[in-house]
């Protein structure tokens, strides 16, 4: 039972507050964080988060603050639901002393423009003295639109420590809520970071009125990208035929509540990138990890033509229906996945 346990979440975008909404329901006593006082308030007055999550009532005992001292002090676990280009700044912010035995449990999926790092390499760099042993990533299909909703979601805990993943899954798993574990955190944050630069292709497909066949093609030869260049780093290529790789790649690619596809989709009815980022009030994590993607890609001379053309299309205004022409004319090969 997790009835007395002290959890801190780092960010109180929808995920966050979904997490929260979770964990307090369990019996948890959760302090939800927000960098921003207005949001903060704004939560204590309305009893919800209006910019993120509207139809969620905010339990009332749920302590919210925008205190990073108060959301971390003396807490048994926290979880970090901030955007990963932002991860970095937060945990610099965090009063080390007071970590303790803490266990960090990462939601959010992205990879470090710059330094591309995954997240878990984030914490080790800012935190040199935190045992990785006590850090969990939790990922999969779960938008938080149908996880407030009680929808049946499954989802995976991954962490070096086995402790860590039985302590992971004993604090989030409900009736409605299903948490699998796996020891493969190279794989578990590649999958779910790298899913979302195949969605917003997958967005762009609807906006340019493909069709089904071209979006299918897409997302299988995305996961053979995802899956060559996890293996060369590292990762266990059975894990991109889980909930992290498959399940969420299937869900963002589909789903009306994807924040990348919807940006592929409005890509590719032909409005700019600028335009549409410029207008969103939550993050689409594909279009800075395609930036980190690709230049792991060559980095580690993995070949990786989807990557290359979202990238071309993003950052150099490359014309979708010209990508996807260069994608198809390439020279004729057998299907391999390694």
């Amino acid at each position: 039972m997790i009835q007395d346990m002290k959890i801190g979440i780092l960010g109180a975008g929808s995920w966050g507050t979904t997490l929260a909404e979770l964990l307090h329901g369990k019996g948890a006593q959760v302090t939800l964080w927000s960098w921003s006082e207005r949001d903060v308030e704004n939560i204590r007055i309305t009893g919800r988060n209006t910019v993120y999550l509207p139809d969620v009532a905010i339990p009332a005992d749920m302590r919210v603050t925008a205190d990073v001292e108060e959301v971390s002090a003396d807490k048994d676990m926290l979880v970090l639901a901030t955007p990963s280009q932002f991860l970095r700044s937060v945990l610099a912010r965090l009063p080390v002393a007071s970590l303790g035995d803490t266990l960090l449990v990462n939601v959010a999926k992205g990879i470090e423009n710059g330094s591309l790092l995954r997240m878990s390499e984030v914490v080790s760099d800012v935190l040199p003295g935190f045992a990785a042993g006590r850090y969990a990533i939790l990922s999969g299909p779960s938008h938080a639109e149908e996880v407030c909703n009680r929808r049946p979601t499954s989802v995976v805990a991954a962490s070096i420590d086995r402790a860590t993943t039985a302590t992971v899954i004993e604090t989030f798993m409900t009736d409605f809520f299903r948490v699998y574990g796996s020891d493969d955190v190279v794989g578990v944050e590649l999958a779910g970071s790298l899913k979302n630069i195949i969605a917003i292709g997958a967005g762009i497909c609807d906006g340019s009125r493909f069709g089904d066949n071209t979006k299918a093609a897409l997302i299988t030869r995305g996961l053979a990208e995802i899956r060559r260049l996890g293996e060369v780093l590292g990762a266990d290529a059975h894990t991109f035929a889980g909930l992290s790789g498959l399940g969420d790649l299937v869900v963002t690619t589909m789903s009306r509540h994807s924040r990348n596809r919807h940006v592929g989709e409005e890509i590719g009815r032909g409005r700019p990138v600028h335009e549409v980022l410029g207008e969103m009030t939550m993050v689409a994590e594909g279009v800075d990890t395609t930036r980190s993607a690709h230049e792991l890609a060559l980095r580690h001379n993995v070949d990786m033509p989807i990557v290359r053309e979202m990238h071309a299309i993003l950052f150099h205004g490359k014309d979708p229906v010209e990508a996807t022409q260069e994608l198809m004319t390439r020279e004729a090969k057998n299907e391999v996945w390694s």
